[in-house]
């Protein structure tokens, strides 16, 4: 069924205006709560309304449009985000707003009514914001989102008012009951369904995240006259501890979905004739498998535990979310769609984390991934092709009617 509902030329223009709604001399960026990031939800909300949606933010912030069903059995939700990192966004969540407005658009132009509400999501702020955490509206829809967080600013902003800002009111629950499935379409932010030439990943869970600070203590001594057996370097203890974590989450990465990296590293007092007395590391490790992540922080407090004498040891676990699974109820549907669609699929662990992580804790969630060229993301070069992504829309559109058909 390579002959497409979905039209492929509709979702290259649409992804093309919102490329062009970026910081003019860092594209592709269009950073939530930023003046870009308001042109891009106006533009949003002009597209949503022109294709006969019902526009509005809740309380959450998060940009809806829905289409009425005729049953009142509950909302299909489809979308994902449109503000991006610095200087790498043009499809990173964007195609996947653009391709569930289509399977909105391709409904309404072959008059087919849903049983089920349709709703099409632009979550706020899915990528780490100013304020300095990530997927505020989905936290926000699923009821999630930490109160204490209201108070954070940037620049003498509070993200209370930044909410209000963009038409939010947060003082207000966003939470909803409603929901009785979320599918989601993201590039996939890798290299391996490019390089196993396959159409699709369907993805069977998003890994959990956690984020461990480890702090080396040591002894300052004077560089030049400090025997190198009498030493207490937390640099050097350091550097053997970040290659055992490479070494450690690449064993445990070939037996599933694990990674470790070693994303902030500093060192005090960073002087060339002082020995460095402390260094700070910051652990960002993700498993889809939770026994592999309990795994590894034993591991790592054990390989703390045996550094050379001298050299002292803090462990702080900064945050720790589960894995979430995606529903196989709904993998299912997407695997049979794809079939009559004629895709090619395999499954797929994100390692990356997603809207959909949240809204899976109210209702089944699913996601496809299509194809990103040398799995490049986050960067200028993040780029995918328009006909792998219409052949996304066209399954995940074939999936939402034959739930909307049976449930």
């Amino acid at each position: 069924m390579r002959n497409l509902r979905v039209s492929a030329d509709r979702i290259a223009a649409d992804l093309a205006a919102l490329a062009g709604i970026t910081d003019p001399d860092r594209p592709w960026t269009r950073r939530a709560f930023s003046p870009r990031f308001d042109q891009g939800r106006a533009w949003l909300r002009s597209r949503f309304a022109e294709a006969g949606l019902s526009v509005a933010t809740d309380a959450g912030g998060n940009l809806l449009g829905t289409r009425a069903g005729s049953a009142g059995v509950g909302t299909i939700l489809i979308g994902s985000h449109s503000d991006t990192v610095p200087d790498g966004g043009r499809f990173d969540g964007v195609a996947g707003v653009v391709i569930a407005l289509e399977v909105a658009r391709m409904l309404e132009e072959r008059g087919l009514t849903l049983r089920h509400d349709l709703c099409v999501a632009d979550f706020l702020a899915e990528e780490v914001s100013v304020f300095g955490v990530s997927c505020i509206g989905s936290r926000a829809m699923a009821g999630v989102r930490p109160e204490t967080w209201l108070a954070l600013e940037h620049e003498g902003r509070s993200l209370a008012q930044a909410l209000r800002d963009v038409g939010g009111a947060p003082e207000a629950s966003a939470r909803r009951d409603d929901i009785r499935a979320f599918f989601e379409l993201h590039i996939e932010q890798g290299p391996v369904l490019e390089q196993s030439r396959t159409d699709l990943g369907l993805v069977t869970a998003i890994a959990g995240i956690t984020r461990v600070e480890v702090v080396l203590t040591g002894r300052a001594d004077h560089a030049g006259t400090a025997p190198m057996g009498a030493r207490a370097d937390a640099l050097a203890a350091a550097a053997r501890l970040v290659t055992a974590i490479e070494a450690e989450a690449t064993a445990r990465s070939r037996t599933g979905h694990f990674t470790a990296t070693v994303g902030e590293f500093s060192i005090e007092p960073n002087a060339a004739n002082v020995v460095p007395s402390r260094a700070r590391l910051l652990i960002d490790a993700r498993a889809v498998e939770r026994a592999q992540m309990e795994g590894f922080l034993t591991w790592l407090d054990a390989a703390c535990a045996a550094l050379p004498p001298g050299i002292g040891a803090t462990v702080t676990r900064l945050s720790d979310n589960m894995p979430t699974p995606m529903d196989p109820g709904l993998i299912a549907l997407l695997q049979t769609a794809a079939d009559t669609c004629g895709a090619t699929t395999r499954p797929m662990a994100s390692g990356a984390g997603h809207d959909a992580a949240f809204i899976a804790r109210i209702a089944p969630a699913a996601m496809i991934f299509v194809p990103c060229r040398e799995g490049r993301s986050h960067c200028p070069e993040e780029w995918a092709e328009t006909a792998d992504i219409a052949l996304g829309a066209e399954v995940m559109a074939e999936a939402i009617l034959a739930f909307d058909a049976r449930t």
